[in-house]
C-alpha cells in the first residue's frame, strides 16, 4: 500500500490534492476518519507542521501506526483511536479534512463537530458520500461511470481496508445543512459519486 499516485487511486484519494492544496508549511491537521492514514502521511508530506489521525477502529489505527513507522518526521505524525464526535481535547486544527466519514457520523452533528475543530482562519474540506438528488447530481453519477472506468484502466484501483458503507442522506440533504451549519461554505457534486465542501473559519 505505498503511497504512489498509480498504487492508491480511488474514488477517495482522487480528491487529496484539493485537501492538501494551500496546506501552509508548519500548519497543524487533522485527519478525520483516517483509516490505513495514506491521508495523514500526504499532509505529513505536504509539509504540515504536526498531523493526528483520527479513526474510531482500533485496527484501522494500529495499521496506520505500522505504516508511518518508517515515514520521515514520523514523531510528528499522531494516531489516535476515538469517535471524533466524543473525543476530548483534540484542540483545534489549521486543516481539518474529513473523507468519506461524515454519513458515518451525521449530517448536522457531525458538520457541527468539524467546525468546532478547525482553527480560526483554518480550512475545512469535506468529501462525502450521498445519493443523487438533482438532474445535476444524476448527470454526474452516469458521466462517472466511462470515466471511472478509463481511470480505473490507466490509474489502477486501490481497495482500502477501511470499513464502508452507503449514505442515507442525499446530495440536496448535504447542501443544506451545509449551509445551516458553515456559513459562507462551498458545495460541489463532484464526478466518482461524491460531493466536496470547502469552509474557512473565521479568523
Amino acid at each position: 500500500m505505498a503511497s504512489g499516485a498509480r498504487s492508491s487511486w480511488n474514488h477517495n484519494t482522487h480528491f487529496h490534492p484539493l485537501v492538501l492544496r494551500g496546506l501552509r508549511i508548519g500548519a497543524t491537521a487533522l485527519d478525520v476518519g483516517c483509516g490505513e492514514g495514506l491521508l495523514s502521511r500526504r499532509m505529513l508530506a505536504a509539509g504540515a507542521g504536526h498531523v493526528t489521525g483520527l479513526d474510531a477502529s482500533a485496527p484501522m489505527i494500529e495499521l496506520a501506526r505500522g505504516l508511518s513507522a518508517g515515514e520521515p518526521r514520523a514523531t510528528a505524525l499522531d494516531y489516535v483511536v476515538a469517535d471524533v464526535l466524543d473525543a476530548a481535547e483534540l484542540g483545534t486544527f489549521d486543516l481539518v479534512a474529513c473523507v468519506a466519514t461524515l454519513h458515518h457520523l451525521g449530517l448536522d452533528r457531525g458538520l457541527e463537530r468539524l467546525r468546532g475543530l478547525t482553527a480560526p482562519g483554518g480550512r475545512l474540506v469535506v468529501v462525502g458520500l450521498a445519493r443523487p438528488s438533482t438532474a445535476l447530481d444524476r448527470a454526474l453519477d452516469g458521466w462517472s461511470v466511462p470515466v471511472n472506468r478509463v481511470a480505473t484502466a490507466v490509474r489502477g484501483y486501490w481497495e482500502h481496508p477501511a470499513p464502508v458503507r452507503d449514505a442515507d442522506e442525499t446530495y440536496d440533504d448535504v447542501r443544506a445543512a451545509a449551509a445551516r451549519t458553515l456559513p459562507g461554505s462551498t458545495f460541489r457534486s463532484r464526478l466518482y459519486w461524491r460531493y466536496t465542501i470547502e469552509w474557512r473559519a473565521p479568523a
